[in-house]
C-alpha cells in the first residue's frame, strides 16, 4: 500500500486548503481500513485532523472541526482534505495515512507528507 499527499505548497489567509490522497494497493471505497489526515507544525509533535472510517463517516478534531471537511473520491481511489480560512497557524507538514485495522488511533502506512506554508 503507497499514499502520496499533493496540494499546493503556499496559500495566502483566509485561503481553503484542499489536499489529495491518492492510494495505491488498496480501494478506499470499499476498504476494511480507515485513512486519516495528521500534520505536524514546525517544532510541534504530530498532531491528528481527521479520520473516515469504512462506512464514510467523518471524526474531526474538535478544535478544527468548523474548519475541516473530509471526503472520499471513489472513483479515483482517492481521499480528500479541505481547511477553510486557514491562518499561518496551519503551516506543517500534511500527511494521510492509512489505519490499522479496526484502530482509529493509530497507523500503519503513512504518505511522504507535503509541505503546506501559510503566509501572507
Amino acid at each position: 500500500v503507497q499514499l502520496q499527499e499533493s496540494g499546493p505548497g503556499l496559500l495566502k489567509p483566509p485561503q481553503t486548503l484542499s489536499l489529495t490522497c491518492t492510494v495505491s494497493g488498496d480501494s478506499v471505497f470499499s476498504s476494511k481500513y480507515f485513512y486519516s489526515w495528521i500534520r505536524q507544525p514546525p517544532g510541534k509533535g504530530l498532531e491528528w485532523m481527521a479520520t473516515i472510517d469504512t462506512s464514510g463517516n467523518t471524526y474531526y478534531r474538535p478544535a478544527l472541526k468548523s474548519r475541516t471537511s473530509v471526503s472520499r473520491n471513489t472513483a479515483e481511489d482517492q481521499f480528500t482534505l479541505q481547511l477553510s480560512s486557514v491562518s499561518p497557524e496551519d503551516t506543517a507538514v500534511y500527511y494521510c495515512a492509512r489505519n490499522r485495522f479496526d484502530d482509529y488511533d493509530t497507523y500503519e502506512y503513512w504518505g511522504q507528507g507535503t509541505q503546506i506554508t501559510v503566509s501572507s
